[in-house]
Protein backbone atom coordinates (compact mmCIF):
# COMPACT_ATOMS: atom_id res chain seq x y z
CA UNK A 1 0.00 0.00 0.00
CA UNK A 2 2.86 2.29 0.75
CA UNK A 3 4.10 2.24 -2.92
CA UNK A 4 0.77 2.96 -3.95
CA UNK A 5 0.11 6.27 -1.94
CA UNK A 6 3.27 7.38 -2.32
CA UNK A 7 2.64 7.16 -6.06
CA UNK A 8 -0.42 9.05 -5.58
CA UNK A 9 1.38 11.71 -3.29
CA UNK A 10 4.13 12.09 -6.24
CA UNK A 11 1.65 12.93 -8.69
CA UNK A 12 -1.03 15.05 -6.27
CA UNK A 13 1.60 17.11 -4.58
CA UNK A 14 3.46 18.93 -7.01
CA UNK A 15 6.11 21.28 -6.02
CA UNK A 16 6.53 19.38 -2.70
CA UNK A 17 9.37 17.03 -1.64
CA UNK A 18 8.90 13.70 0.49
CA UNK A 19 11.63 13.24 2.99
CA UNK A 20 11.82 9.98 4.77
CA UNK A 21 14.03 11.10 7.39
CA UNK A 22 14.23 14.13 10.02
CA UNK A 23 15.45 17.39 8.20
CA UNK A 24 17.67 19.74 10.81
CA UNK A 25 14.75 21.98 10.12
CA UNK A 26 14.59 24.90 13.23
CA UNK A 27 11.16 24.64 14.55
CA UNK A 28 9.05 27.66 15.54
CA UNK A 29 9.76 28.40 19.53
CA UNK A 30 7.80 26.63 21.92
CA UNK A 31 6.34 24.41 19.13
CA UNK A 32 5.34 20.91 19.87
CA UNK A 33 8.18 18.49 18.20
CA UNK A 34 6.48 15.58 17.92
CA UNK A 35 3.83 14.48 15.90
CA UNK A 36 1.83 11.10 16.00
CA UNK A 37 -0.78 10.14 13.05
CA UNK A 38 -3.37 7.47 13.81
CA UNK A 39 -5.09 5.96 11.10
CA UNK A 40 -8.50 5.15 9.57
CA UNK A 41 -10.26 2.14 9.34
CA UNK A 42 -9.96 0.20 6.34
CA UNK A 43 -6.55 1.50 5.70
CA UNK A 44 -3.39 1.25 7.10
CA UNK A 45 -0.33 3.67 8.36
CA UNK A 46 0.72 4.33 5.41
CA UNK A 47 -1.97 6.41 4.44
CA UNK A 48 -0.86 9.01 6.37
CA UNK A 49 2.87 8.89 4.59
CA UNK A 50 2.52 11.58 2.53
CA UNK A 51 1.89 13.84 5.39
CA UNK A 52 4.81 12.39 7.48
CA UNK A 53 6.79 13.35 4.92
CA UNK A 54 6.47 16.76 4.32
CA UNK A 55 6.13 17.40 8.17
CA UNK A 56 9.75 15.28 8.41
CA UNK A 57 11.28 17.65 6.20
CA UNK A 58 10.47 20.58 8.15
CA UNK A 59 11.98 19.09 11.08
CA UNK A 60 9.05 17.38 13.36
CA UNK A 61 9.62 13.62 14.95
CA UNK A 62 6.79 11.91 13.43
CA UNK A 63 5.51 8.34 14.11
CA UNK A 64 2.70 6.17 12.27
CA UNK A 65 0.77 4.15 14.64
CA UNK A 66 -0.08 0.90 13.59
CA UNK A 67 -3.86 0.30 14.23
CA UNK A 68 -4.61 -3.49 14.63
CA UNK A 69 -8.06 -3.03 14.05
CA UNK A 70 -9.38 -4.92 15.93
CA UNK A 71 -10.97 -3.16 19.31
CA UNK A 72 -11.16 0.02 20.49
CA UNK A 73 -8.63 -1.05 22.85
CA UNK A 74 -5.80 -2.76 21.17
CA UNK A 75 -5.61 0.93 19.18
CA UNK A 76 -5.69 2.70 21.87
CA UNK A 77 -2.92 0.68 23.41
CA UNK A 78 -0.74 0.80 20.36
CA UNK A 79 -1.73 4.76 20.32
CA UNK A 80 -0.69 5.12 23.71
CA UNK A 81 2.84 2.49 23.62
CA UNK A 82 3.93 5.05 20.38
CA UNK A 83 2.92 8.14 22.79
CA UNK A 84 5.51 6.80 25.48
CA UNK A 85 7.94 6.99 23.25
CA UNK A 86 8.09 10.60 22.62
CA UNK A 87 10.39 13.24 24.71
CA UNK A 88 8.21 16.25 25.45
CA UNK A 89 4.69 17.85 24.02
CA UNK A 90 3.19 16.03 20.64
CA UNK A 91 0.15 16.46 18.37
CA UNK A 92 -1.43 13.23 18.17
CA UNK A 93 -3.94 13.23 15.04
CA UNK A 94 -6.44 10.95 13.96
CA UNK A 95 -8.37 9.86 10.68
CA UNK A 96 -11.27 8.83 10.36
CA UNK A 97 -11.81 5.77 12.95
CA UNK A 98 -8.52 7.24 14.01
CA UNK A 99 -11.16 10.25 15.80
CA UNK A 100 -12.13 7.08 17.97
CA UNK A 101 -8.90 6.39 19.12
CA UNK A 102 -7.78 9.35 19.53
CA UNK A 103 -10.33 10.42 21.99
CA UNK A 104 -9.61 8.03 24.51
CA UNK A 105 -6.52 8.06 24.42
CA UNK A 106 -5.40 11.93 24.29
CA UNK A 107 -5.74 12.49 27.53
CA UNK A 108 -1.80 11.62 27.89
CA UNK A 109 0.01 14.35 29.56
CA UNK A 110 2.11 14.37 26.79
CA UNK A 111 -0.11 15.44 24.07
CA UNK A 112 -0.46 19.27 23.75
CA UNK A 113 -3.38 19.48 21.04
CA UNK A 114 -5.70 16.84 19.50
CA UNK A 115 -6.04 16.90 15.47
CA UNK A 116 -9.49 15.70 13.70
CA UNK A 117 -9.13 14.82 9.91
CA UNK A 118 -11.85 13.81 7.91
CA UNK A 119 -12.76 12.50 11.64
CA UNK A 120 -15.22 10.49 13.77
CA UNK A 121 -15.44 12.84 17.58
CA UNK A 122 -17.36 10.82 19.98
CA UNK A 123 -17.92 12.33 23.56
CA UNK A 124 -17.88 9.43 26.32
CA UNK A 125 -20.45 7.08 26.20
CA UNK A 126 -20.51 7.79 22.30
CA UNK A 127 -19.12 4.28 20.18
CA UNK A 128 -18.83 4.54 15.66
CA UNK A 129 -21.33 2.67 15.92
CA UNK A 130 -23.74 5.11 17.29
CA UNK A 131 -22.30 8.28 16.09
CA UNK A 132 -23.24 6.35 12.10
CA UNK A 133 -26.71 5.71 13.25
CA UNK A 134 -27.15 8.98 14.29
CA UNK A 135 -26.34 10.27 10.50
CA UNK A 136 -26.78 11.88 8.27
CA UNK A 137 -25.99 8.61 6.15
CA UNK A 138 -23.52 8.93 2.83
CA UNK A 139 -22.90 6.44 0.16
CA UNK A 140 -19.77 4.84 2.12
CA UNK A 141 -21.33 4.23 5.20
CA UNK A 142 -24.02 2.86 3.73
CA UNK A 143 -21.53 0.81 2.03
CA UNK A 144 -20.12 -0.57 5.02
CA UNK A 145 -20.65 -4.67 5.29
CA UNK A 146 -19.99 -7.35 7.53
CA UNK A 147 -17.89 -10.33 6.55
CA UNK A 148 -18.63 -13.88 7.50
CA UNK A 149 -16.37 -13.48 10.09
CA UNK A 150 -18.67 -10.36 11.55
CA UNK A 151 -15.25 -8.25 10.25
CA UNK A 152 -16.41 -4.65 8.51
CA UNK A 153 -16.07 -3.90 5.13
CA UNK A 154 -16.40 -1.15 2.37
CA UNK A 155 -18.15 -2.51 -0.82
CA UNK A 156 -14.77 -2.51 -2.87
CA UNK A 157 -17.15 -1.25 -5.69
CA UNK A 158 -18.08 1.40 -4.08
CA UNK A 159 -15.31 2.44 -2.31
CA UNK A 160 -13.31 4.32 -4.87
CA UNK A 161 -16.22 7.01 -5.40
CA UNK A 162 -17.34 7.45 -1.97
CA UNK A 163 -13.64 7.10 -0.02
CA UNK A 164 -11.35 8.11 -3.05
CA UNK A 165 -12.88 10.13 -5.57
CA UNK A 166 -10.48 12.65 -6.10
CA UNK A 167 -7.57 10.00 -6.29
CA UNK A 168 -6.54 8.44 -9.61
CA UNK A 169 -8.77 5.87 -10.50
CA UNK A 170 -6.44 3.02 -10.49
CA UNK A 171 -5.20 4.05 -7.01
CA UNK A 172 -8.41 4.17 -5.45
CA UNK A 173 -9.22 0.62 -6.74
CA UNK A 174 -6.31 -1.04 -5.40
CA UNK A 175 -6.88 0.31 -2.10
CA UNK A 176 -10.86 -1.02 -2.42
CA UNK A 177 -9.40 -4.82 -3.05
CA UNK A 178 -6.29 -4.13 -0.63
CA UNK A 179 -8.81 -3.10 2.86
CA UNK A 180 -7.69 -4.26 6.23
CA UNK A 181 -10.92 -5.23 8.49
CA UNK A 182 -12.65 -3.04 10.85
CA UNK A 183 -13.49 -5.71 13.60
CA UNK A 184 -17.41 -5.24 14.71
CA UNK A 185 -16.11 -4.94 18.35
CA UNK A 186 -14.41 -1.73 17.67
CA UNK A 187 -17.44 -0.50 15.81
CA UNK A 188 -19.54 -0.70 18.65
CA UNK A 189 -17.48 0.01 21.71
CA UNK A 190 -17.67 3.30 23.44
CA UNK A 191 -14.99 5.46 24.43
CA UNK A 192 -14.77 6.07 28.28
CA UNK A 193 -12.85 9.33 27.81
CA UNK A 194 -13.36 12.33 25.67
CA UNK A 195 -9.96 13.99 25.81
CA UNK A 196 -11.25 16.79 23.69
CA UNK A 197 -12.83 18.51 26.62
CA UNK A 198 -9.52 19.48 28.09
CA UNK A 199 -7.15 19.81 25.06
CA UNK A 200 -7.19 22.25 22.39
CA UNK A 201 -8.32 20.89 19.56
CA UNK A 202 -8.22 21.55 15.52
CA UNK A 203 -10.32 19.50 12.75
CA UNK A 204 -9.74 19.42 8.92
CA UNK A 205 -13.39 19.11 7.14
CA UNK A 206 -13.48 17.58 4.23
CA UNK A 207 -16.44 19.02 2.44
CA UNK A 208 -16.80 16.70 -0.54
CA UNK A 209 -16.26 13.54 2.26
CA UNK A 210 -19.19 10.87 1.18
CA UNK A 211 -18.45 8.66 4.24
CA UNK A 212 -18.61 10.97 7.24
CA UNK A 213 -20.98 13.63 5.71
CA UNK A 214 -19.56 17.42 6.18
CA UNK A 215 -22.75 17.97 8.42
CA UNK A 216 -21.52 15.31 11.24
CA UNK A 217 -18.06 16.92 10.82
CA UNK A 218 -18.82 19.84 11.40
CA UNK A 219 -21.21 18.98 14.74
CA UNK A 220 -18.26 17.42 15.85
CA UNK A 221 -16.07 20.21 15.47
CA UNK A 222 -18.78 22.74 17.10
CA UNK A 223 -19.25 20.45 19.72
CA UNK A 224 -15.80 19.85 20.77
CA UNK A 225 -14.96 24.21 19.75
CA UNK A 226 -12.33 23.00 17.31
CA UNK A 227 -10.67 25.53 15.31
CA UNK A 228 -11.60 24.35 11.73
CA UNK A 229 -10.23 24.40 8.56
CA UNK A 230 -12.17 23.34 5.73
CA UNK A 231 -10.63 21.23 2.56
CA UNK A 232 -12.76 20.90 -0.63
CA UNK A 233 -11.94 17.24 -0.78
CA UNK A 234 -12.94 13.50 -0.20
CA UNK A 235 -12.43 11.14 2.86
CA UNK A 236 -9.23 10.79 1.16
CA UNK A 237 -7.52 14.42 1.91
CA UNK A 238 -5.14 13.14 4.06
CA UNK A 239 -3.16 12.31 0.73
CA UNK A 240 -5.07 14.41 -1.93
CA UNK A 241 -5.05 17.62 0.44
CA UNK A 242 -1.55 16.38 2.42
CA UNK A 243 0.01 20.06 2.32
CA UNK A 244 -3.12 21.67 3.73
CA UNK A 245 -3.69 18.87 6.68
CA UNK A 246 0.47 19.17 7.51
CA UNK A 247 -0.26 23.27 7.76
CA UNK A 248 -3.04 22.42 10.18
CA UNK A 249 -1.12 20.18 12.20
CA UNK A 250 2.15 22.66 12.23
CA UNK A 251 -0.70 24.96 14.27
CA UNK A 252 -1.78 22.66 16.89
CA UNK A 253 1.89 22.53 17.72
CA UNK A 254 1.79 26.00 18.96
CA UNK A 255 -1.15 25.37 20.83
CA UNK A 256 -0.94 26.70 24.06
Amino acid sequence: MLNILLSAATVLLAGTTLAGSASSAELPKGAAHNIVLVHGAFVDQTSWQPVADILTKKGYNVTLVENPLTSLAADVDATKQALAKQDGKTVLVGHSWGGVVITQAGNDPKVSALVYVSAFAPDVGESLASLAKAGPPTEGGNAIHPDAKGNLYIDPKVFPSAVAADLPPEIAEHLAKSQLPLSLAAFEAPVTIAAWHDKPTFDVITTKDKVIAPEAQKSFAARMKAQVTDVAGSHASLVVHAKQVAEVIEKAALAK
